[in-house]
């Protein structure tokens, strides 16, 4: 079997699963946020007379409405803190981030579990081979009062990666490149698996960007298989990694597709408005002047990426025109960028501190972009309207490109200033 039908036979208590199959999975964990989780599914539950099935297995984590800035916000706030207290949730993160980045830094997630989350970008958890998936609140509010729920066996499509990404490349660049080539329904719906070189060679917290932008293929899951990457991260977290190595898929299991691309020959991408899917190397597009450099989201405010842009930004500033912001995906990763002096050089560039929030990106806040405003972002989608006015339009790259073209004022290509002895 494929790595994702081995999780979902053990979720569904079988030996064997084949695609195609309709079967019904217990599931091990449900995350859930404030924006579709609370206010949404609590009004279901009470109606249905039901509570949360096993308090244990969910956790719930408040970043879309923070910092609530409003009274419906704060309300939002109050209804998602109360739910936690009437339901018994002790795994009740409260203002620590951005849930997809939060769930697995607190040890939440390991190989071969299935779990379902309140949101699109909840296939990231797939970076630590399980298979995780977004649904709606009416789908969750069944799951949350039961411990189950229904699948279609996915067929899995094989992305794999040859050769290493280059200095100046990232994983935010691949997926780029992946949503140009593949299409935004690229993955049918189906899981896809992320496997080669150039996917083994990357940190845990890059290969969450693949897991998590699997959803701009339109599959539900990206799983990457359980390896010594995936260990040490979950020892850092202080989850045994045990028996692990059975978390692959099978030599000579099937897929509906195998796609090869070579990682060492990627060039840094930029995605033009309003799609994802606009991307391209960065040449294509490169002196567009810009208003706003955003370093944000979970696929673009991680430690990991905001030591990318701290690697370009050092001892250098943003260009006076460029409104250069930062959001860090988690206070636990802002804490240890402040520490190690990475947050200083991003702030010293002139950046200005948001919370550690869904933010921008989901377009809440009160620093939405404005009108006719052009932004150079890290975040995972540029759809029209998403990140604030309609009449605003936002390309996305990785944090390097984003941290070089708040430097230049126009979007540029990062790889000069990683140069030895410039960085």
């Amino acid at each position: 079997m494929t790595l994702s039908e081995k999780i979902v036979a053990r979720a569904a208590g079988r030996s064997f699963v084949s695609p195609g199959e309709i079967v019904t999975c217990a599931v091990d964990l449900a995350m859930i946020h404030d924006s579709g989780g609370p206010r949404r599914v609590e009004p279901i539950l009470r109606r249905l007379g039901s509570g949360v099935w096993d308090p244990a297995k969910v956790v719930l984590i408040t970043d879309h409405y923070v910092p609530a800035t409003d009274d419906e916000s704060r309300r939002i706030q109050e209804i998602t803190r109360q739910f936690a207290a009437d339901q018994r949730i002790v795994n009740f993160y409260d203002r620590q981030g951005i849930c997809h980045v939060v769930l697995p830094e607190r040890g939440h997630l390991r190989p071969g579990m299935f779990v379902v989350g309140g949101d699109s970008h909840s296939p990231t958890g797939g970076a630590f081979a399980a298979y995780m998936f977004g649904v709606g609140a009416t789908e969750m509010a069944g799951v949350l009062a039961t411990g189950e729920i229904w699948l279609r066996v996915p067929e899995t499509i094989r992305i794999e990666w040859t050769g290493r990404i280059g200095r100046g490349v990232s994983a935010k660049d691949m997926m780029l490149h992946l949503c140009a080539r593949l299409g935004m329904d690229g993955g049918r719906y189906q899981a896809v698996e992320y496997t080669g070189e150039g996917v083994r060679a990357l940190p845990m917290q890059e290969r969450m960007t693949l897991s998590n932008m699997a959803a701009e293929l339109g599959a539900q899951a990206g799983l990457i298989e359980a390896d010594e990457t995936t260990a040490a991260c979950l020892g850092a977290a202080g989850v045994a990694a045990e028996q692990i190595s059975q978390w692959r898929s099978d030599t000579g299991s099937k897929v509906s597709e195998h796609h090869v691309f070579d990682a060492s020959a990627l060039a840094p991408q930029v995605a033009a408005p309003h799609s994802p899917a606009n991307a391209a190397p960065v040449v294509e597009h490169a002196g567009t002047k810009i208003d706003v450099a955003y370093i944000g989201a979970c696929t673009g405010a991680k430690l990991a990426d905001l030591r990318m842009a701290a690697e370009v930004l050092r001892g250098r500033k943003a260009a006076k025109h460029v409104d250069l912001v930062c959001a860090p995906a988690s206070l636990r990763d802002q804490e240890i960028a402040r520490g190690e002096g990475t947050l200083a050089a991003i702030l010293d560039a002139g950046a200005r501190l948001l919370p550690n929030a869904c933010g921008i990106c989901a377009g809440y806040g009160d620093d939405r972009l404005g009108e006719n405003i052009v932004a150079m972002s890290s975040t995972a989608r540029n759809f029209k309207g998403r990140m604030g006015a309609a009449s605003s339009k936002v390309y996305l790259g990785s944090p390097y490109t984003t941290a070089a073209s708040a430097i230049e004022g126009q979007i540029a290509d990062p790889r000069p200033y990683l140069q030895a002895g410039r960085a």
